[in-house]
């Protein structure tokens, strides 16, 4: 047992992680500190002074485990790996961790390319971006391929040069054909120099260029090509005007600022923005915007492959010395937090901070609406169990079969209020003979908690509470398995109508209904129907392998590929018993002799 007045003795005035878990052994909170002792202590004592948020944690602390660093910045990086391995339910979350692209040129290379990539990897190539837009990112890369011909295959030069025919890109003036030596490097290193200085925001020298050729078309009346020439002009103004800001910045610079769990970041390169791109937060209610930008920045720069030299913040962060020195090692270079007072550079800062107040009155009303139907919805079934702690993690299961015929149990779990489908899982029912849902059920249950019981990493959380589909009879089953495994865990039935619907709830033999226009209602019946499609769609596939077997790998002379070849080309076991000789031997991989052995196989089967 653990006893958290006696663990709190042992803490160490070292720095470190520590993590919190409650009565399931849920990791509920990860944080660090540069003294261990003083800062989990804290949680112990003063409630007065605590916030919600972390009374509400303190309450579910069952016990806590620390880990301990040589110094406070190791235990920042630690800290950011468990909170992204986990996703503890009282940390900030950052809901958004798409990989942003960059533009690479493979400086690395002979006849370097300009490539799209989603990841800003430590070789020696040269990277643009981040883009908020991939397909902006892709308009401006086919952009560069029309004003400059560079190539595009993966060919590794020299060794390549002269094998094989210049490609298609060749013949319509994409391309210079490096891989026929028609252009030297020298040239061609030429054309990268322009096409970087184009990267870097210096659009001049490109558009004065462009109407040199433009003015020159038309003067030996090609016009076609001068037309062409014209719009590729108009392209590279367009794209230069996207981009535009006035001495605000130099540089590389991330301006960043929030408004309640929304945080609003432009990505400046070259003096230029680049873009912007908002972020959603779970688990920000409670905290200041420091606090906020403070995990924002450890999670989205944890993630992303690229951190700029300059990062314009709103507000001062907690621990910004660590921060600072953690961006620095990520970039290989100084990299500071910045709140400037003044200039040029606060008017940026103001400027993303009205930016996310407008996001936040546009996505706000969106935010709180996926709360209701979420982690709200969640709170509405738990009153209306009359349970007393909060339900976070729901598991919910069913048992299907026909006849008794190839039984299964389906095992689905939603968290706060949203399907986590890399934990479901499929129980092909093994001591249960024939069509006996309530045995099925007992021993799908048992077999999970004891795997739970038994350390097995695949079912290593405990639920809060279990749904079962079925009435009081499921439900006594599934108490009946958690019981025999010294195990206590809320357990509901999800029962249904005449008709198949959703109807209510069935807790200690009582029926229990929730309004139907509920969000409470809505959820129940979306946890009811992925239960039920994981278990038919399961028990389909068994059905499915099971009818394959049974008939076409008792016919003599045919395998696998050639099973798979005649499934493909009739689409269904019918249509091959109803095929002539001749029609199976068109089969691919079928010959005269095999297709007479199917066909005799199936025509002298006794008739039923």
């Amino acid at each position: 047992m653990f006893n958290i007045s006696e663990e709190l003795k042992k803490l160490p005035p070292s720095p470190g992680c520590y993590i919190m878990k409650d009565d399931g052994g849920r990791i509920i909170y990860v944080g660090k500190a540069i003294n261990l002792r003083n800062r989990v202590r804290q949680y112990f004592q003063n409630s007065a002074a605590h916030t919600a948020k972390v009374l509400s944690m303190v309450e579910h602390i069952a016990e806590f485990e620390y880990i301990v660093t040589d110094n406070e910045l190791e235990a920042l990086i630690l800290e950011n790996s468990l909170i992204k391995t986990n996703a503890p339910k009282y940390n900030i979350l950052l809901k958004d961790d798409k990989a942003y692209p960059y533009l690479k040129i493979t400086t690395d290379e002979s006849y370097p390319r300009v490539l799209f990539s989603r990841r800003h990897e430590k070789v020696k190539a040269k990277y643009f971006g981040p883009y908020s837009s991939a397909g902006t990112l892709r308009e401006t890369i086919e952009l560069i391929h029309q004003l400059w011909p560079l190539r595009r295959c993966p060919k590794k030069f020299p060794q390549d040069i002269g094998k094989g025919r210049p490609c298609l890109n060749y013949h319509i003036g994409r391309c210079k054909a490096p891989c026929e030596g028609l252009v030297s490097e020298a040239e061609y290193d030429a054309m990268i120099a322009e096409v970087i200085q184009f990267l870097n925001g210096k659009y001049e020298a490109v558009e004065k260029k462009l109407e040199a050729e433009m003015l020159a078309y038309a003067e030996t009346l090609e016009f076609e090509k001068a037309a062409e020439t014209r719009d590729k002009l108009a392209a590279v103004k367009s794209l230069g005007e996207k981009q535009k800001i006035e001495g605000a910045a130099t540089g590389d610079t991330d301006v960043i600022a929030a408004c309640e769990a929304l945080v609003q970041v432009f990505f400046i390169r070259g003096g230029k923005i680049t873009g912007r791109e908002h972020f959603m937060l779970d688990g920000a209610d409670g905290l200041s915007r420091g606090e906020i930008l403070s995990g924002f920045i450890k999670q989205f720069y944890g993630e992303t492959s690229y951190v700029p030299k300059e990062i314009l913040l709103e507000t001062e962060i907690p621990d910004a010395y660590v921060v600072a020195e953690w961006l620095s090692g990520l970039k290989g270079q100084k990299v500071e937090p910045v709140v400037p007072q003044r200039g040029e550079k606060l008017k940026l800062v103001q400027m993303a901070a009205k930016n996310a107040a407008i996001s936040f009155e546009q996505f706000g009303e969106r935010m709180k609406r996926e709360r209701e139907r979420t982690s709200g919805a969640l709170d509405e079934i738990r009153e209306a169990l009359g349970l007393d702690e909060p339900l976070f993690r729901a598991e919910a299961y069913d048992i299907s079969n026909i006849q008794g015929y190839e039984s299964v149990g389906s095992m689905v779990v939603f968290e706060n209020g949203r399907p986590k489908p890399n934990d479901y899982r499929k129980f092909k029912i093994k001591a249960v003979v024939g069509a006996d849902d309530y045995a099925s059920m007992e021993e799908v249950i048992t077999r999970r908690f004891k795997r739970f019981i038994d350390g097995d990493e695949k079912f290593s959380t405990k639920p809060d509470i279990l749904m079962i589909d079925g009435g009081a009879g499921q439900v006594h089953s599934a108490e009946t398995a958690l019981a025999s495994l010294g195990l206590f865990i809320p357990v509901c039935g999800m029962v249904k109508d005449d008709r198949h619907r959703t109807r209510g709830l069935m807790f200690y033999n009582e029926e229990i209904t929730l309004p139907r226009n509920s969000e409470g209602f809505k959820l129940l019946t979306r946890i009811q129907d992925e239960v039920h499609r994981f278990a038919i769609e399961y028990h389909r596939k068994l059905r499915e392998k099971s009818q394959i077997h049974s008939v076409l790998d008792d016919v003599p002379g045919i395998g696998a590929v050639r099973r798979k070849a005649l499934l493909k080309h009739f689409g269904a076991i019918e249509k091959i018993q109803e095929a002539s000789a001749d029609e199976l031997a068109l089969a691919e991989g079928m010959n005269k002799r095999a297709a007479e052995a199917v066909y005799k196989f199936f025509h002298s089967l006794p008739i039923r």
